[in-house]
């Protein structure tokens, strides 16, 4: 059981960056634990440190000092275990939605999979969030949001232990961003997925995690405050939006972000 709740530790991590300008100071004293099937939200101002969090977890970058385990294993590169959605859809444009997704697939499963059990994964993933009738388009053939989709079917295709997810619908209108999180409330408690998303959206933060990490303004960034969201799932955005817990927690992130961490944004 406490293998379950310590199903990503991280241990006393910071992160130095080597610039121009000399040593750059990202990250410092991150400890943190994420439960096996946790949702977990990173809240913070732009240059808090988000993103590099999540590539620690993600394995693409290594930390100056500390550790990070998944599974009781240490992180020490990139592992299908640990699936990443970016901002950027990242889709190959030149394949289908179906090719792109297997393309994920077969890299993980070929070695022990007949291609008829690719197939099956593969159309599976594309069932899960809807996109059967897009099968051979191409991405410049669907819409923003679809192309989003395609990413999220690509990531759980491959049976992933964590879905890392980085402003996955930060591009999105609203409207679409709407529908999004609400496939995703839908398809994390049909496939208990661990997850761990950067957000700048305080509701977003709200309606989907289980926990909120609230990070402090960079450089030398760390975690400010943890919230964790006693709401119960399903959720329902329309019912939650006169309930008072729900309030309360988005107040409180708020007044983390606003108050105690508030700062006017350069211009660019």
């Amino acid at each position: 059981m406490n293998d379950d709740k310590k199903f990503i530790d991280i241990s006393d991590v910071e992160q130095t960056f080597k610039t121009a300008k000399g040593s750059f100071q990202a990250l410092r004293d991150i400890n943190l634990t994420v439960a096996k099937g946790e949702f977990v939200a990173l809240i913070g101002h732009s240059g808090c440190g988000k993103s590099t969090l999540l590539n620690l977890i993600a394995g693409l970058t290594m930390p100056t000092h500390g550790t990070l385990l998944c599974a009781n294993r240490e992180i020490a590169g990139p592992g299908p275990e640990r699936a990443v959605v970016f901002q950027n859809h990242s889709l190959l444009p030149w394949l289908t939605c179906y090719e792109n997704i297997y393309l994920g697939v077969e890299r993980v499963f070929a070695p022990t999979e007949s291609k008829a059990q690719l197939k099956v994964r593969t159309d599976a993933a594309l069932a899960l969030v809807g996109l059967t009738p897009a099968t051979t388009k191409r991405p410049g053939e669907i819409s923003g949001g679809m192309k989003q989709r395609v990413g999220i079917a690509r990531a759980l295709a491959m049976e992933p232990k964590v879905l890392l997810m980085d402003e996955p619908f930060g591009a999105l209108d609203a409207l679409t961003r709407a529908r999004l999180q609400d496939e995703l409330l839908a398809i994390v408690h049909k496939t208990q997925s661990t997850v761990v998303m950067v957000t700048h959206d305080v509701d977003e933060a709200v309606l989907l995690s289980d926990k909120i990490v609230m990070m402090t303004n960079g450089p030398s960034a760390t975690i400010g405050e943890v919230l964790k969201v006693n709401l119960e799932r399903p959720r329902n955005r329309v019912e939650l939006a006169e309930d008072r817990h729900y309030v309360q927690y988005r107040k409180a992130v708020i007044d983390f972000l606003y108050t105690r961490q508030g700062h006017v944004e350069k211009a660019a």
